[in-house]
């Protein structure tokens, strides 16, 4: 009996340093990629206070892969993607970022879609070593710490911050002749700050004045105060950078109490709900810097927004084209990688050249960050028009 008994547990502790072994030796390749599927995560805002921004790119997102799984798939194997809900939150971005790149072992996280949650889930990608990149993320420092050193394993597709304030600036004084600006910023925003500094560093060498600089924080509602003492320094320009749900009440408030000037700023007035909460006649005489217009005549262009406004019966946003391009170009760099591996990807993803998307020509510069061009908008009654694209 004793002999029965020891065999039996000699068995047993055999059969489970396979197993051990088998769990501990999965490489990246091996988690990411089971069967005839390639595991990809999405962390994205689908609910709460940016939930237009993570659900635009991810119906692009999810438009791509489609297309890419129906014309065989990346490597030959279909794209999976395990979705999940960060809820417009920068410590559930980083819970979702764990659990996508732990539990479900994906090859690469895209987004998150802000770059607060972005940088929230930065540790956590890197900590476990899996490429993170974002279509949206325009912040600076995104990509690159706080000692100027570059994050290994994250990227982005979308221009910086700082890129915006520059051209807006040039745009405010060599297109609309402005000589004395006002700031209005969100200090509660990396974002809006980011585009304030650059903005004002750029207008201010350019011969331009800032009159007054306001602060207002997220989730203020009445605005006025700020709009009186702006409109009392007499700009003949304001600029605004800050996300959709405040921009839309300051437009609003600011040309009922009669400040009808110029108003400029930044991607973050990309939602239908701006027209929602500012109303079409307020929304005139308002630019602002995007990744891409509709109005956009080029080839790949039409093609993109005649397919989408097939299934989804309305015209693409920007948000939806990014998402678009974030698909393509994984899936662009998975096959240069050769195989769905972490380090591979990430390396593929760094040498990234002259790759074609919806919202631009785009190349990986050194610090992780697109080489591209950018656009201006004009709101005319509420409508985002075309009016021109600027070549970095």
């Amino acid at each position: 009996m004793n002999k029965k008994l020891s065999l039996f547990m000699a068995l047993v502790m055999t059969a489970s340093l396979f197993v051990g072994c088998g769990k501990g030796g999965a490489n990246n390749k091996d988690s990411a990629s089971k069967g005839d599927t390639i595991k990809i995560g999405l962390d994205y805002e689908l609910s709460n206070d940016v939930a237009t921004y993570g659900q635009g790119l991810v119906t692009g997102i999810e438009m791509a892969f489609k297309e890419i799984n129906d014309a065989g798939g990346v490597l030959g194997k279909k794209v999976e993607l395990i979705k999940a809900d960060n809820k417009s939150d920068t410590a559930e971005a980083a819970n979702v970022a764990s659990k996508l790149a732990t539990r479900d072992k994906v090859v690469a996280i895209l987004g998150p879609a802000t770059s607060g949650s972005v940088k929230a889930a930065i540790p956590q990608a890197t900590q476990n070593k899996v490429p993170l990149i974002s279509a949206s993320a325009t912040a600076d420092d995104v990509t690159i710490d706080s000692h100027g050193k570059v994050r290994d394993y994250v990227f982005k597709t979308c221009f910086s911050d700082s890129f915006q304030g520059v051209i807006l600036a040039n745009f405010a004084v060599k297109d609309l002749k402005s000589k004395n600006a006002a700031v209005l910023i969100d200090t509660t925003s990396d974002y809006s700050k980011g585009l304030s500094k650059s903005f004002k560093e750029t207008y201010s060498k350019l011969g331009g004045k800032v009159v007054t600089e306001q602060a207002y924080q997220a989730k203020d509602k009445d605005f006025k105060a700020v709009l009186t003492n702006i409109k009392n320094a007499k700009p003949d320009l304001l600029y605004l950078p800050g996300y959709y749900e405040e921009v839309g009440l300051i437009v609003k408030q600011a040309r009922e109490l009669g400040l009808n000037v110029p108003i400029l700023g930044g991607d973050g007035y990309d939602s239908p709900k701006l027209t929602e909460l500012a109303g079409k006649e307020a929304l005139n005489n308002v630019y602002y810097t995007n990744h891409y217009s509709s109005k956009d005549t080029s080839a790949n262009v039409v093609r993109f927004i005649d397919a989408f406004k097939k299934q989804f019966n309305k015209e693409p946003n920007a948000f939806n084209a990014l998402g678009y391009d974030l698909a393509y170009f994984i899936a662009d760099a998975l096959k240069r990688a050769g195989e769905p591996d972490r380090e591979k990807l990430k390396e593929a993803l760094a040498s990234t050249k002259d790759f074609k998307g919806i919202t631009g020509q785009l190349s990986i510069d050194k610090n992780h960050n697109p080489v591209k061009s950018i656009t201006i908008l004009e709101v005319k009654n509420g409508e985002p028009t075309f009016l021109k694209k600027q070549q970095p």
